[in-house]
């Protein structure tokens, strides 16, 4: 693997789910690989089980770890030929270089503006240390994608489905602030590989991009879309048609532990409690929460592996 910011990277999926699967039994059994190798992992937003799990997967494999938090702090400009006369200091292209000659593998974490589809779309800070790095880049949340999530997930309906073909829907929930669709359409993408019955369910209005939807079925009636699932994964994301926007909030769109069923409830975390789902589901037997957030740990370290192995 030469790199990790999208799902496609990955060569043979079902060969790296079930290698991340035997590094849990395992975790250090290739703690020299990353031996005198650096990784650095920078965030333009906020992070908690993306940073700590990258991190831990890093150390499990040898890496030394550098972490730099961005924020407002660093002034970095993407556009070219601008005249940095205003609040930019520094140019990704010198930014990028330098880190290249710092760090053997970037991992970098930018969410979107939520106001400038066309610009969140072009994947601008992602994209601008893929064209300027020199090293491997991974792609820990973008504008669009969450490929480490996705794998994490991927492993995790691996791990518990009790049928070949399991049935998968991705549900929509209600939540106060208006987020991303990275996750969901990293899911999506995800889905589409595995042998799976694979459905939306959401508002209308909630449409996710139709070139990563395709041909995916899309039910508005929740609880038709959750009939007989074995596998419910919820998550709020905000409109892509009126970008950015909340166009509902209504509440009969919470996953209950009625509307779930016998299913294995997932969700990325974190989850507003009794807004998203209500506290039945998360603290049933059929949540699935804490072993998907346990999963980002292998999703991270296989990518590293083999991205290692490549270097």
């Amino acid at each position: 693997m030469k790199k990790y910011t999208e799902i496609k990277d990955i060569s043979n999926l079902s060969e790296t789910i079930k290698e991340a699967i035997s590094l849990k039994k395992n975790p250090h059994e290739f703690e020299t690989l990353g031996k005198h190798k650096t990784i650095l992992l920078l965030f333009f937003n906020s992070s908690l089980r993306t940073r700590l799990s990258t991190e831990k997967a890093a150390r499990n494999l040898g890496l030394e770890v550098m972490i730099l938090n961005v924020n407002d702090a660093w002034n970095l400009e993407f556009e070219d030929g601008t005249i940095m006369n205003a609040n930019t200091s520094e140019h990704i292209k010198e930014a990028a270089g330098v880190l290249s000659q710092y760090a053997d593998i970037i991992a970098v974490r930018a969410f979107p503006s939520l106001t400038d589809k066309e610009k969140d779309q072009s994947e601008w800070v992602l994209s601008s240390f893929e064209k300027y790095a020199t090293v491997p880049i991974i792609n820990m949340e973008s504008a669009m994608a969450h490929p480490l999530q996705a794998l994490a997930d991927a492993i995790t309906i691996s791990e518990f489905a009790n049928t070949p073909k399991p049935k998968v829907v991705l549900s929509w929930a209600p939540h106060p602030k208006a987020l991303p669709q990275a996750v969901a359409n990293s899911f999506v993408e995800m889905m589409q590989l595995l042998d799976v019955d694979f459905s939306i369910t959401h508002p209308e209005g909630y449409e996710l991009d139709p070139e990563i939807t395709k041909k995916t079925s899309i039910n508005y009636n929740q609880e038709e879309a959750l009939q007989d699932a074995d596998f419910v994964y919820v998550k709020n994301w905000s409109s892509y048609s009126d970008y950015g926007k909340i166009l509902s909030q209504d509440k009969h769109w919470m996953m209950t532990q009625k509307k779930l069923g016998t299913a294995k409830f997932m969700h990325c975390l974190p989850v507003r409690r009794n807004v998203v789902v209500e506290d039945a589901v998360l603290d049933g037997t059929n949540s699935l929460v804490l072993q998907q957030a346990n999963n980002r740990t292998f999703a991270a370290q296989v990518v590293l592996k083999q991205i290692l192995e490549e270097l």
